[in-house]
């Protein structure tokens, strides 16, 4: 199962569509709730095998949970909880799936960046950069209390917007673009957009945020949240049944998944 603001069927069609085809005894479903500590006590009481954790739960999930895995105790950020047979453990796919991106997008460690957001999510894009040798980039954060914060932990500047701001890589890690109300805001400025080389937005809901179609539109390298989304349901989808898909089998999912 899933829990998020904003419940979409990715996921769903995604670990499904890899039930299906392995012949395994499993379903995924999506939901929202305005009561976190019921919703996970349910997971434990049902003994529901896992669940996956998206904005904006990722970190008040954290005291309601057994324990936490490396992944998600080195940014105190959770996307995915393990039911071991009512021991709730945290995990954090997300880290290794922004990793994994950057270093196929040929992204040097030496590249300057601006990443806007300061949420759990925009704590495992900071530290898989911090973590891949990034030392120059500004956390770009309207909240003076948390902005900050998260910039000193991982060794970035902070600035309250990007007004004036620019560098060869941006990345939006805010709702900026995601379906609902904030469907048609543009995560960065124009000038922001035109002076950077590479646009990475996590926003995977819709693919194409206006964020996406401006890179596109200026020629811009382009890494995409839906990109993330495979990766780190690949990663989730092991954690819940011990099976690695093969490529192809990981191709079919992720195609089906995007098709709805």
């Amino acid at each position: 199962m899933s829990l998020a603001a904003r419940p979409g069927s990715f996921g769903s069609r995604f670990h499904n569509r890899l039930y299906e085809r392995l012949g395994l005894d499993f379903v995924y479903k999506a939901f929202t709730t305005r009561d976190l500590p019921a919703a996970i006590g349910g997971i434990r009481a049902l003994g529901v095998r896992g669940c996956a954790i998206s904005m904006p739960f990722k970190e008040a999930v954290i005291p309601l949970l057994d324990g936490l895995a490396p992944s998600a105790a080195a940014i105190d950020s959770v996307n995915t909880i393990v039911n071991d047979a009512g021991l709730l453990t945290g995990h954090n796919t997300d880290y290794s799936a922004v990793a994994q991106l950057l270093d196929r997008a040929g992204i040097d460690p030496g590249t300057r960046f601006l990443l806007r957001g300061s949420g759990g999510m925009a704590k495992a894009v900071a530290a898989a950069l911090r973590d891949r040798g990034h030392r120059s980039g500004v956390i770009v954060a309207r909240n003076a209390a948390v902005g900050p914060r998260l910039a000193q932990l991982y060794g970035f500047d902070w600035a309250e917007s990007d007004r004036g701001l620019t560098a060869p890589l941006i990345v939006n890690v805010t709702p900026l673009g995601m379906q609902g109300p904030d469907a048609e805001a543009l995560a960065f400025s124009p000038q922001a957009i035109d002076a950077a080389l590479t646009v990475f937005d996590v926003v995977a809901l819709p693919e194409e945020t206006p964020l996406m179609r401006a890179a596109q539109a200026a020629g811009k390298r382009r890494i995409s949240g839906a990109e993330v989304a495979v990766l780190q349901a690949l990663e989730q989808f092991v954690l819940y049944t011990g099976i690695r898909p093969d490529p192809d089998q990981l191709r079919d999912a992720a195609a089906f998944a995007r098709a709805a």
